[in-house]
């Protein structure tokens, strides 16, 4: 079978990781991939917004499974577009995505399925002053988020008006966000620990892979800017088997039906952003893909063909057999460049990748190959990635550190926190 992922960064690197695995594979193209993905199978530079050069590609290479992995192609169409041309993907169309890019829909989806989620509000960019006028009366905490697309980083907790007030400031006058601002929603804080939860569906049937846990925050402890994800373990212990039932019954299968009902039916990964209330488990957010770097821990710690399991949910047939959770447990860690999420300098020499560690996988993220040399070249560069075999999360969190500690480039930044939170409980 021959394979096409679409991505470059550590979520990708996971993903043809384990595709690499699969008996049923043949051949392994990564569009446009990283240092990593080049060392597992073929990188392919064409721009991914172009749909037609993509297609192209496909027909050309005999390409039975396009792998979608970030949220901007999905949400541009380029799975519609692949289908158009009879090239099987595993990722949702255009219409499903929708559930990621906007997030008023998303709630209202939630509403109509009876999805367990905070209560919200939503303002366009051009009702500034009743924006402000609905937070002076608000009860905080509150969360205030970016309508459209930001990269993980459109949400802040605010403490007091003040907060607000300045947050709103940001997204409507100074367009931070861009285009993913021209709404907000001003959300319920909810109270209780986070977990990702990811759902394989070909649009009917589904599986639940293990959960994880993010740590979105680029400080200690949980503070400061939100990021992409600064690390993350998995499976959280948090989320029991009950609990999993729950989230199945009440959030996942409700919300496709919902979806399937409104002509937008999803086909690929739906994740799950979740946090556990003292009343259960509610919905934070939906993404229309696998989370990063959620996808770095949760992959490895599955047997069985991944392959087999993404071919057959494009295919519209899901073989919930195809893979399962092994035992295991792993913790990854994000070595990224200091100044992220912000501006951060980048182009400095990585050092220390060469070594071996037994059941050490290190990820690329934002790297790429200059005069025979590995250099920095994004925010989160890397995601150290530690195996336990007998699932003791405490030895994988050290294995992972001390294979971190031989890794060095300029500027380096990480947070030495990743798992505590499961360790402590």
């Amino acid at each position: 079978m021959n394979v096409l992922i679409i991505g470059s960064g550590g979520r990708e690197h996971a993903i043809a990781y384990k595709i690499k695995e699969s008996p049923k594979l043949s051949e392994l193209f990564i569009m446009p991939g990283n240092t990593g993905t080049s060392q597992i199978g073929e990188n392919v530079i064409i721009n991914i917004s172009k749909h037609t050069e993509v297609v192209h590609f496909c027909i050309e290479k005999k390409i039975d499974l396009v792998v979608i992995g970030p949220e901007q192609p999905l949400v541009e169409g380029l799975a519609d577009h692949l289908r158009e041309h009879r090239i099987k993907v595993f990722g949702p169309g255009k219409r499903a995505a929708v559930i990621e890019s906007d997030k008023i829909f998303a709630k209202k989806i939630m509403q109509k399925a009876g999805v367990p989620t905070g209560y919200f509000i939503g303002f366009p960019s051009n009702m500034h002053q009743a924006v402000k006028e609905y937070l002076l009366n608000k009860k905080y905490p509150c969360v205030i988020k970016a309508n459209g697309l930001a990269a993980g980083k459109g949400v802040t907790v605010c403490n007091s008006y003040d907060d607000a007030e300045s947050f709103i400031e940001e997204i409507f006058d100074n367009k931070i966000f861009g285009e993913a601002g021209e709404q907000v929603l001003i959300e319920e804080f909810l109270e209780g620990q986070e977990a990702s939860v990811f759902a394989i569906t070909d649009g009917k049937k589904f599986v639940c892979l293990p959960a994880s846990q993010d740590h979105k925050r680029i400080g200690e402890n949980d503070t400061g800017k939100n990021t992409g994800g600064m690390g993350a373990y998995a499976p959280a212990p948090i989320i029991t088997d009950k609990l999993m039932d729950e989230i199945k019954s009440r959030i996942i299968e409700p919300t496709l039906k919902s979806l399937s009902e409104d002509g937008r039916e999803f086909i690929g990964c739906l994740y799950a952003g979740l946090i556990i209330t003292s009343t259960g488990p509610k919905v934070i957010e939906f993404n229309c893909r696998f989370g990063d770097p959620e996808t770095q821990v949760v992959l490895p710690i599955l047997k069985g063909d991944f392959l087999k399991l993404l071919y057959s949910a494009a295919n519209g047939n899901l073989d919930e057999t195809a893979v399962e959770f092994n035992g295991s447990c792993a913790v990854c860690v994000v070595a990224a460049s200091k100044g992220y999420p912000d501006s951060y300098e980048k182009g400095f020499e990585i050092e220390g990748l060469n070594f071996s560690f037994p059941d050490v996988v290190i990820f690329h993220a934002g790297t790429k190959l200059d005069q025979n040399k590995i250099v920095t070249n994004g925010g989160r560069v890397l995601g150290i990635t530690a195996i336990n075999q007998k699932g003791n999360l405490a030895s994988a969190k050290s294995k992972a550190y001390e294979a971190l500690n031989k890794i060095n480039f300029r500027n380096m930044y990480y947070r030495t926190d990743i798992a505590d939170k499961a360790l402590k409980n």
